[in-house]
């Protein structure tokens, strides 16, 4: 008898250890980008093609009725698929009501050779509601393909998932 308390206590310690070291792990991993450390200055001699591109994202989405809905994390990624690197110039998070939400960055970045950068909206946050909006304007060398805007939207609770992608539209 007290050795079965005793494995069953166990196997709760080490339960607890084992998830408390992957959300220290997994916390880590969410810090979020510098986005004044990625700051660059374009030489206005360059020969760049400037465009805008749209993304829609969803913080919410309805379940059943219009008065329920369920929280989702955001990831949005973007994707320089070039060997050269390209410029984002502006990144602006809009509500459902089209208002103005956040801005991350309104100054030139680098995108490396195919490298991707994120922005994560965490579950709690709603203010993008039901039908958010993102817009970048961006910067390329006339060879080079646009920049990929993707958007990952993620829900778990219980043994019930629920993930879609969006990706962005070029509008200007």
């Amino acid at each position: 008898m007290m050795s079965r308390i005793l494995q069953i206590g166990l196997v709760i310690a080490l339960t607890g250890l084992l998830f408390g070291c992957s959300q220290k792990g997994s916390e880590k991993m969410r810090e979020s980008i510098n986005w004044d450390d990625r700051q660059v200055a374009i030489n206005p001699e360059d020969s760049l093609i400037k465009g805008q591109t749209y993304l829609s994202v969803y913080s919410q989405i309805y379940s059943e009725t219009e008065h329920q809905t369920h929280n989702l994390t955001v990831t949005v990624s973007m994707r320089n698929t070039n060997i050269d690197t390209i410029y984002i110039t502006n990144a602006k998070y809009y509500n459902t009501h089209g208002k103005l939400v956040r801005t991350y960055f309104d100054h030139p970045i680098l995108l490396n050779s195919m490298e991707t950068l994120e922005i994560i909206i965490a579950e709690v946050d709603k203010e993008g509601g039901t039908g958010g909006n993102f817009i970048f304007d961006w910067a390329i060398p006339s060879h080079d393909s646009m920049p990929l805007f993707e958007a990952i939207m993620i829900s778990t609770s219980g043994q019930q998932g629920l993930s879609f992608r969006t990706e962005g539209k070029r509008i200007r």
